[in-house]
């Protein structure tokens, strides 16, 4: 086990020379990101790489720690990877972006990488770097919706976010505050900068008497969705996060990006380049694919009826 990260099926030394290098940087932790390295593996293999066969995967994991990942990227950079797959969140792809202007990098981010510095244009993003987004801040408002529409008494709603990811951070306090206003709903935002804040996070949400919580889009809480579904379910709370992991694992409902589109397209675009295509002639690709998950189980232990309007719209219910 390497510092910081794992590495994954090491051929030997001599074959090893040989090969490509993919340095993969992950803003969570290997088991929670366990499907998603499946499908970034599928896409990998449709351009006609394998680890292990024909080129070799290093991994670093953050843990849900954004300040690990500038070193992690320094780090891929200094062993002279021969791409960086810097995925699952806008922090590691601006990590990498800061590491490199040379090594290509390919990003999956929630975000517009425009906005936020990371290409020139989705169609032509110059440099070394593109990747795919998805629709997260455009779907962001949704999630408020669908609880608003579930408990439509609720006039007070909890919004969890990461200080230590401050544009991610403002960005969903303004987009949701504009939506809250629309809906007539008045929102708390309660900050949890690592796994220490959450029962500090919890017993805020109980004092205020708050039945409803929205998790803003974050690598700390995507890699800790098991506890924060836990915590939500025995606070009694309905909770909303992106990913279906989330109700899978007991939270009420999901709403977000498929990540068996975007980890896919990310793996097939880092095994074209490694082909020899270039980064700034690969346009950045929006997968536009959402998905509504309900935890039909969880509602019910929470004593709530879900609406037949909320039901039909659900691409899957968890029984």
């Amino acid at each position: 086990m390497l510092a910081g990260g794992v590495a994954l099926g090491r051929p030997s030394a001599g074959i090893a020379q040989q090969m490509p290098v993919i340095g993969f940087l992950g803003s969570a932790t290997p088991e929670s990101w366990a499907p998603r390295l499946r499908q970034f593996n599928q896409g990998l293999a449709d351009a006609g790489f394998a680890d292990g066969r024909n080129v070799r995967i290093e991994y670093r994991w953050a843990e849900g720690r954004n300040d690990r990942l500038p070193a992690m990227a320094a780090d891929l950079v200094a062993r002279q990877v021969s791409v960086i797959a810097a995925v699952g969140s806008t922090p590691a792809a601006m990590a990498a972006k800061a590491a490199t202007a040379t090594i290509p990098i390919v990003f999956e981010i929630a975000g517009n990488p425009v906005e936020i510095g990371l290409v020139s244009s989705l169609a032509r993003p110059g440099g070394n770097i593109t990747g795919i987004t998805t629709l997260n801040s455009e779907v962001e408002p949704k999630r408020l919706e669908l609880l608003h529409e579930l408990l439509p008494a609720a006039a007070t709603i909890a919004v969890v976010i990461n200080p230590t990811s401050p544009a991610i951070a403002a960005s969903t306090t303004a987009i949701l505050q504009a939506t809250a206003l629309r809906l007539g709903v008045r929102l708390i935002f309660i900050q949890a900068g690592s796994e220490a804040d959450f029962d500090s996070v919890f017993s805020t949400i109980a004092e205020r008497n708050i039945g409803a919580v929205v998790f803003g889009a974050d690598a700390l809480f995507t890699s800790r969705l098991d506890q924060l579904a836990a915590l939500a379910l025995q606070h009694r709370l309905a909770s909303i996060y992106q990913f279906r992991e989330f109700a899978a694992a007991g939270g009420l409902l999901s709403y977000g990006a498929s990540l068996t589109e975007t980890f896919n397209l990310a793996g097939n675009y880092t095994g074209r380049i490694l082909k020899g295509e270039k980064p700034a002639e690969l346009p950045v690709q929006q997968a536009t694919k959402v998905e509504l998950i309900i935890n039909l189980k969880t509602a019910k232990t929470l004593g709530l009826t879900m609406p037949l309007s909320l039901l039909g719209r659900a691409d899957e219910v968890i029984e």
